[in-house]
């Protein structure tokens, strides 16, 4: 679930108001986005993918989490911790090719 916006690292680009598929996120006029409508998350990780400075954390499971706090996610680097993760993002390498899941599909086919 999306837990955290950054207002310091926000551009106000409204990419994620954008791209979000289940409209978690209010744009607001002449400010940053805001998550209104956190509740509606799918966890889909897209806004957090699109983001192009990294301001946004979703938590895969949020489960019995009460409230995470923005200042734990930045101790630890998790803002844009997917977006790495997947190498998305100028002077990241993309991680496309460690996907082995091919193989999967080749045998599926029965070509090998």
């Amino acid at each position: 679930m999306i837990e955290v916006l950054s207002a310091d690292r926000c551009i106000s680009c409204n990419q994620c108001v954008k791209i979000c598929p289940t409209n978690v996120f209010q744009e607001v006029e002449n400010g940053i986005p805001v998550i209104a409508r956190q509740s509606d998350c799918q966890t889909c990780f897209m806004c957090e993918l699109y983001c192009p400075v990294d301001a946004l954390y979703v938590l895969p499971n949020a489960d019995g989490i009460e409230q995470v706090q923005e200042s734990a996610v930045i101790e630890n680097k998790l803002l844009g911790s997917y977006r790495e993760r997947v190498g998305w993002g100028k002077g990241r390498k993309s991680t496309a090719s460690d996907d082995e899941s091919y193989i999967v599909f080749r045998r599926a086919r029965g070509s090998n």
